[in-house]
């Protein structure tokens, strides 16, 4: 295949970064002009018109719009005895989390012109007053908060205007007499990524109040504000993936806030209870164990006051939901979630009887799920399979069974198995394979989805896009790679910063293993992921292009030298990757950038997938990397780019949106592996 790929000039610049001086011929595509978006919609209309002619688009479309049917709703939030849910676009307020009751607004009311609006988050007030929600209209995660009156559902005057950068900091934190809500925005333009933590009163008028709270210096990590419900205790965790409660305020007594925990590696991500901080931690537990510490220590770091509810195990813990005088402990074993119920003294009051093996939905990060207790009585959670998607149950304390409130849609007619690779280092990476029953034995077309960062967790749970894949006879292959949280602190540790390389390794023994046990085959093998996955993708094709039939990265990160100009990408690279300042470390961040890997070779097909208006990784990444691959290309196959617009990271992108861009990426997969639509 000729493909005439829209010109990109390269331009003479050469950046000194900590003493090492690195070319960087595409700059110009980081800038916002009009030669940069007629490029950008020009890569666009060539992607479309080339996955458009491998004829997989309807059918694709089909698949998508059928599957998303099984997408994870979101869970009811209850306060001052009514539940509020999402459903069909409005707000419904009902006595039950899925009883009849009555539209309180739509989120369509805050639409602008060309931008629907999306749903960011919603928290009702503990008395049930007062509806809370963030409302995005780019794609961009970017919110702002209004509030409704729940009873008359009117909008009311008195709503903080600061911008939210994202839902991850939890929405809002209600005082629990619902008096007003602690909440992080942004101070100053999105672009400078500076978050505080403001204080909002009902009643407010003019800017909110900046809370002063002794955070760590210069860190510009995430933080939510938590509170005991008699409202004696607050309390600040601080990190979004890996969160620690760093200060604490006695209310009661009136007093300032004070540092409580160091800002240590580990996570201590729990609830206020009673007088103590109880929370699933690492510390001193690489599977992690619950503790309990005293809010009044004088030395909080010390853990011989602290109390040890439930040891260390086999069972990879992640988060607990206070509900009354009992706190649910989700965990999962080999990836499957579990469930157990505990007392505030750690004693063990049994289990929750999941509809089988799969994952419990929940918050990406430890942080966002820190929700209070909601004053219920009842634990709702969401569950689903590799095969069958998303259902909403309920558990009560004490019950025996779970109630079923939502069945699950849609079912998958695959086989699953759970299989393990072995690493260079001899560390088995273990991986799930899903094929449709009843398929050819031999090698047929697979996908390897993984993620492997963060310290988040790759579980075996419904997603539309991979679902509607296999239902068009593809082959899906799960990977558990190091640098996720599957299976506890050391398993993120292993790919962390100087050893995030480790990853790439992971990866490629999975790849080599499922092509050795005959699942696939070369250049029957494909490979997608999202944002710091997308970077695995471009690490993948630029070192080992003979390998991949197709290579699909979404959102990606894909230019680490070039992220260090933006104060986002900075704050993630040096939490994640090493510090730009150190020769070393910039050199490390070179050789593991894809778009500084990037040499002339025969690649794959690769289909990168972006958003204009994504605020992590954006769209400069990916058209930086696609125009050197362009240029690189000594092959047939086509290097294709589409950038989405009104369209971010994910979760601020409308339904319609997210709708094109998987039935676009399912159609390039399709074409790539010689699928035909139904397996």
């Amino acid at each position: 295949m000729t493909i005439a790929y829209p010109p990109a000039r390269t331009v003479d610049v050469v950046e000194d970064v900590a003493g090492v001086r690195i070319a960087d011929p595409y700059r110009w595509l980081e800038d916002d002009t009009e030669e940069v978006r007629s490029w950008q919609r020009a890569q666009a209309a060539l992607a479309v018109d080339v996955i458009a002619a491998q004829g997989r688009s309807t059918a694709a479309l089909a698949l998508i719009e059928e599957h998303e049917w099984g997408s994870r709703p979101d869970l009811p939030r209850h306060g001052g005895g009514l539940w509020f849910r999402v459903e069909s676009g409005a707000i419904v307020v009902s006595a039950e989390p899925y009883g009849a009751g009555r539209a309180l607004v739509s989120v369509s009311l805050f639409d602008e012109p060309g931008h629907p609006a999306v749903l960011s988050w919603f928290a009702p007030s503990p008395d049930g007053r007062v509806l809370a929600l963030g409302v995005c209209t780019d794609g961009s995660e970017h919110n702002t908060v209004r509030l409704i009156d729940v009873g008359t559902g009117r909008l009311r005057s008195d709503a903080p205007g600061e911008v939210l950068h994202s839902a991850w900091g939890g929405g809002v934190s209600w005082l629990p007499d619902g008096s007003g809500f602690l909440f992080l925005a942004l101070a100053g333009s999105a672009a400078e990524f500076r978050q505080v933590v403001y204080r909002r009163m009902l009643g407010d008028e003019g800017p909110s109040a900046r809370e002063e709270i002794p955070l760590p210096e210069g860190s510009r990590e995430y933080t939510r504000v938590q509170f005991s419900a008699d409202g004696r205790w607050a309390v600040a965790a601080h990190r979004v993936s890996t969160p620690v409660p760093v200060a604490v305020r006695d209310l009661a007594a009136g007093t300032p806030w004070r540092p409580f925990l160091s800002d240590g590696v580990d996570a201590v991500a729990g609830h206020v209870i009673g007088d103590e901080y109880i929370a699933v931690t690492g510390r001193g537990a690489p599977r992690g164990r619950v503790v309990a510490i005293p809010l009044d220590a004088p030395q909080p770091d010390d853990e011989g006051t602290w109390r040890v509810l439930v040891p260390e195990s086999d069972a990879v813990l992640r988060s607990l939901t206070p509900v009354g005088d009992r706190l649910y402990l989700s965990a999962f074993v080999d990836t499957v979630a579990r469930v157990r119920v505990i007392g505030v003294d750690g004693a063990d009051h049994g289990s929750v009887p999941l509809p089988g093996d799969g994952a419990l939905g929940g918050a990406f990060f430890p942080l966002t799920g820190l929700d209070p207790d909601d004053g219920s009585g009842e634990f709702l959670f969401t569950f689903s399979t590799l095969t069958a998607s998303w259902g909403a149950y309920r558990h009560r304390p004490g019950d025996d069974r779970i109630d079923q409130l939502l069945a699950p849609l849609v079912a998958v007619d695959a086989e699953v198995e759970y299989r393990t690779a072995i690493a260079d280092d001899g560390t088995p990476i273990p991986y799930h394979v899903v094929r449709p029953a009843g398929g050819a034995e031999g090698p047929a077309p697979a996908l390897i989805s993984a993620y492997g960062a963060a310290g988040i967790p790759t579980l075996p749970k419904y997603q539309p896009d991979l679902a509607a894949f296999v239902a068009a006879g593809g082959t899906l292959v799960q990977a558990y790679l190091r640098g996720g949280g599957e299976f506890g602190r050391d398993w993120f540790r292993g790919a962390d910063r100087e050893r995030r390389r480790v990853r790439d390794g992971d990866l490629l023994a999975v790849a080599e293993h499922v092509i050795a046990e005959g699942i696939s085959a070369p250049r029957m093998l494909a490979l997608t992921g999202g944002s710091d996955g997308g970077l695995m993708c471009g690490v993948a094709v630029t070192e080992h292009p003979e390998l991949w039939r197709a290579v699909l990265p979404r959102a990606p990160l894909l230019d680490l030298i070039g992220g260090i100009r933006i104060p986002y990408l900075d704050f993630v690279i040096r939490k994640a990757w090493g510090d730009p300042d150190d020769a070393v470390d910039v050199e490390r961040l070179r050789r593991s950038s894809p778009y500084e890997l990037v040499a002339p070779a025969e690649f794959p097909l690769v289909y990168v997938q972006a958003g204009d208006t994504d605020p992590r990784c954006p769209p400069a990444q990916a058209r930086k990397f696609v125009a050197r691959l362009q240029a690189a290309q000594r092959g047939a196959e086509p290097i294709l780019l589409h950038v989405f617009e009104n369209a971010g990271h994910g979760a601020g992108t409308s339904p319609a949106v997210l709708r094109a861009q998987d039935a676009e990426w399912l159609a390039c997969l399709m074409g790539a592996l010689g699928l035909s639509g139904r397996a």
